[in-house]
Order: structure tokens, then sequence, then C-alpha cells
């Protein structure tokens, strides 16, 4: 296992946009110049073909006194049910856009927007969702609906420190595979997004390979039996997992067959901003 910096990840053939640690360096001494969001677009691999969502607007609320209230599950997933607080609200972007989820994984990110931002506590964001997600399963492309609530703005906790002079990189990790849910026999589906919300500058990753690749295996990193990222990896058998707090965690292989048996390794340490590569992991056949 060794640790390198993010700036060495082009060395992997993965795509991975990642500007965490982005700054402005002028005029660094004046606390009245404004700093800047940008917002970025991840998901937790899911097993379906394709899952579109239209993204209308996202709006940033900026109210330094209000307390907010937790999502009632604590795991640090956005789910929507927050409770709005009283404030401003501010559009990073109100560009239409669609996007097909499973386009990024392992490390791939789909950038939102940006704007510049007076230097302060912003509480909430506002994710405005249209009328046309989709999802692909078994070739059959079907509409996902939104339930009437989340029609108005799917409201997420991300309590940001913006500063003056310095970029603050939002990711948001979309996961599909918690989102959609079946509607019993109907054959209908409901899009209930679960998104949690990562400030990239305090997060690493851990990146490495799988053999053989033809096992096309999903990889999850576990803290303390939680699952907090995910990714299949790709037809090189290489897999990349952002947005993890310093910390220990075990990687866990799951390969897309019966003919390999499972690994899982532990004591894989993350230190931000870096990012830890896993020594190969060999699948060994099932006996």
């Amino acid at each position: 296992m060794k640790i390198v910096n993010k700036l060495m990840l082009a060395t992997f053939s993965l795509v991975f946009v990642f500007a965490s640690c982005e700054s402005l360096e002028v005029n660094s001494d004046n606390s009245d110049e404004p700093g800047t969001m940008r917002v970025f677009l991840t998901d937790a691999p899911a097993d379906y073909e394709s899952v579109v969502i239209d993204i209308r607007e996202i709006r940033i609320h900026k109210n330094e006194d209000a307390v907010m209230e937790e999502d009632s599950d604590s795991d640090g997933d956005n789910d929507g049910e927050d409770q709005e607080s009283d404030g401003e609200w501010i559009i990073i972007s109100d560009e239409p856009q669609k996007v097909d989820l499973l386009q990024l994984t392992n490390g791939i990110t789909e950038f939102l927007g940006e704007t510049e931002l007076e230097a302060g506590t912003y509480s909430q964001m506002r994710l405005i969702l249209g009328d046309e997600n989709e999802i692909t399963v078994d070739g059959a492309t079907k509409k996902l609906t939104t339930p009437s609530a989340q029609q108005s703005g799917l409201k997420l906790n991300i309590h940001a420190e913006v500063e003056s002079n310095a970029v603050y990189t939002l990711l948001l990790d979309f996961d599909a595979s918690r989102s959609i849910v079946k509607a019993g026999n109907s054959g209908k589906y409901l899009l209930k997004p679960v998104i949690k919300t990562v400030d990239l500058a305090r997060t690493g990753a851990i990146a490495g390979t799988v053999e053989p690749a033809d096992a096309m295996p999903w990889v999850y990193a576990i803290a303390d039996e939680d699952t907090l990222a995910g990714t299949r990896a790709d037809e090189l058998g290489e897999y990349l997992m952002i947005g993890l707090l310093s910390g220990t965690y075990d990687v866990a292989v799951f390969p897309d067959t019966t003919v390999y048996d499972q690994i899982r390794v532990e004591g894989i340490e993350v230190s931000a901003p870096d990012t830890t590569v896993v020594d190969t992991l060999s699948l060994q056949e099932v006996q």
C-alpha cells in the first residue's frame, strides 16, 4: 500500500475531476473579497443500465445563525426531509442539465456549476429536479416519478464555510441504488434521492486494481460496518473511490460472478487530501 498526492492520479486510466484543494491567491489579505463555490456530482454504483436525472436549478442558502435539523437516520446522507430555515437563497446554476448517474462512478464527476459567494457559512443547498427523470432496466426505459414533496427542491445540509479568495469544492454523492424504489408490481419506479454532501478539501481517496478484470467486481470502502463509498472496477480492473474522510477503512471486493470468492482487506489508511493506492488484489476461484 502506498500514498500518492491527488495530482499523481493522472497515471491511472480513470477519468477523475478532483478540484478539492484549489484556492485563489488574489488579495488574500482582503476579507471583503468573495469566495467561489464549485459543485460536482458523482454516484455510487447501482445495478441498472442507466439512471438519468433532470437537474433544473441549484441554489445555496446563507444563514449563519440557522440551527439545522439533522436527517432522522443520522447516517450523514441527505434525504430531503430537513426543515427549511429563513435566510437568503442564491442561484449557483439555473442551466438545465440531464445527467446519467451511472456514468459517474469510479472517480468520475460531473461539473454542475459555480458562483462567487460572500464569505460566510452556507447551511443548505436546494437541488431542483424536473420531471424528465428516467431509468433503463432490462433494455426498457421508464419514467422515474418524483414525490410531490421534493418537486419544489431537494434540500441538502452542507454547512459550508466559504472563505475569501478561496474555492470551496462541494461534491454531491448521489446514491442511485438507495434512491430508486420499485412501486410494488406496478412496474413503476420512484425517485427518492439519497445524496451525501462532501467538502472535497477534507477528503482523500482509495485506488487500486483487481485481477482478473473480467470478474467485473464491485468494490466498497467500509468503516465500522458502514459502507461509505463504492464503485465498480473498469475493464482494466482499476477502481477509484473518492470523497473519503481521513480514517481507517476495509476494502471489500464482490466479483460479479460465482466463479471467484469475495475479498476483504482490512486496515487501509486514508489521509486527506491524498490517495491511498492498495496493492493489486487477486481473486481466487471458488474451491
